[in-house]
Formats: C-alpha cells, structure tokens, sequence
C-alpha cells in the first residue's frame, strides 16, 4: 500500500505552478523508483499525515534534497502554538527551505465565480482559500514569530536565512456531465474525476458497471481491479448509509477490465 501511495502522490499534479496568492509551489524533483523500497507507514493516522511520511521518504530517496527536520514544534511556555511541517536541504543550490505540505480532495462548485473559492472538501467542512490564506498568512509567519525563531534556533538554524514554499497537492472532481470547468489559476491537471449528487448515481445509466468504495488512505492511488467489486445495487445500499450520516464516499466504477473511473457521491 505505501509503494502505491508514494506513486499517487508523484502522480498528483501540483495545484498551481510557480507562484500564486504569494506562495511558491516547491518543485518536487523526478523520482527514481526502480531502487525505492519504502518503510511502512502508521495507516491509523489522518490520510494528510500519511502523505508526509510518503513526502519525506521521496525526498530522502532524492539526491538533491535532504531533509533537516520534520514536524518540529512551536512552544510558548507549554503550550504548542504551531509545527513546522519541513525545513529541507537543496544539495544543488545549498538553499534552506521551509516547505509546508498539503495533499488534498476537492470538489469543484461552479455556482461561484472565483476559482480560488469554488474547491471545497467533499463534505463541504474544507476550502481552498481558507487553507491557502491559513499557509500564508499563519504557517509561513510562524519561524519569524519569537517562538519559531527559538524552536529552530535550538536546531542550529536562523530563520531568515530560510525560503518558503509549499508542496500543495490536489486531486480535483468537476461536476458530474461539465463538459469543461475553467479554474485558472489553478492546475487543470488536478482533475481527477467528477462528483454527483445520489439522486443522479441512483440512475439506469450506472446499474450497469461494478463498484468499489475505497478506504481514505485508498483516495490517493488510481483505481485498480486488485479489490473486491459491487454491483450497483449492492454499493447503492452501502452509500445510501453513508448519505444518512452526511459522509460523502469516493467510489470507484469498474467499465471494463482495463477502464476505471472515480468520484464521489453527495449527500448536500
């Protein structure tokens, strides 16, 4: 599972490129894998923390990078104001960089006008905007904070002589039947798939297909025939439940034995 993890998240297209809304996307370098064994990962933990230990276990099989520190810490007295997600090394350029790393699922509401505000998690608790604004205008000012300063001078380390950037990945899904959905300026490779309300997947159209609801830390990697498939009627039951406790599954559909698709279904 951790091998397929680390090949969905080099497979996800970062969510812009360059800068945007004052943030550099940090350029993750081409990977190797052919000598890539990775160690096992807790699969018991947020599906955004296992996608840092997937981040750091790349970024150490990479010749170019290496990685300082993980998850340090920021205290005042006793109390935890904040953590820094990574402070890596670039062998290349000798540059110190703090990168903030975000792997996430987003719906794309066309109903608003602003790309930046139209991607919202599938249960519609996550926004783009509030995150981004959270990186960059929290995260990135915590080194310079008295706390951050302290917390990475106990490491050795100064912080202004630190660059910041964020590693921020996305797997987007459109609405169900858009021909075409304009989100510049962000990543049109994001797009992963599509979203539809229950109603639309209770349709003739799909009892046809076999389906497969995929545990979370299962959203990263690209659907495969190596699990156990459904009919319609048998996913059908098994969303309808998750409808009433207002959890919108990712599901997999099975065309044929070579053609997959995936989205999620809504309960709003």
């Amino acid at each position: 599972m951790v091998y397929e993890q680390c090949i969905g998240f080099l497979n996800t297209a970062p969510l812009w490129i360059n800068e945007q809304f004052g943030i550099e996307q940090f350029q993750f370098p081409k990977t190797d894998l052919s000598d890539f064994y990775p160690m096992p990962i807790p699969q018991n933990i947020r599906l955004g923390h296992q996608m840092e230990y997937v981040f750091k276990q790349l970024l150490e099989s990479s010749s170019g990078y290496e990685v300082l520190l993980h998850n340090l810490p920021v205290k005042e007295g006793n109390r935890t104001i904040g953590e820094i997600d990574f402070i890596i090394h670039d062998r290349n350029t000798q540059a110190l960089l703090h990168i903030e790393l975000t792997y996430k699922f987003y719906l794309i509401n066309p109903g608003i006008t602003e790309p930046v505000h139209q991607l919202m998690g599938p249960n519609k608790r996550d926004m783009f905007f509030t995150k981004m604004e959270k990186i960059r205008d929290e995260q990135f000012a915590l080194i310079y904070s008295e706390a951050g300063g302290n917390a990475l001078a106990q490491q050795g380390l100064n912080p202004h002589s630190i660059e910041q950037q964020t590693c921020y990945k996305a797997q987007l899904f459109s609405p169900y039947g858009s021909k075409k959905v304009h989100i510049r300026p962000l990543n049109q490779e994001c797009i992963r798939g599509y979203w539809l309300k229950f109603d639309e997947f209770n349709a003739d159209k799909f009892k046809r297909y076999t389906y497969h609801v995929p545990y979370k830390s299962q959203w990263v990697i690209a659907p495969h025939d190596k699990v156990e498939w459904h009919s319609h009627f048998e996913i059908l039951m098994e969303i309808n439940l998750r409808m009433l406790k207002e959890n919108a599954p990712m599901v997999w559909m099975r065309k044929s034995e070579t053609v997959f698709e995936k989205f999620f279904v809504v309960w709003w």
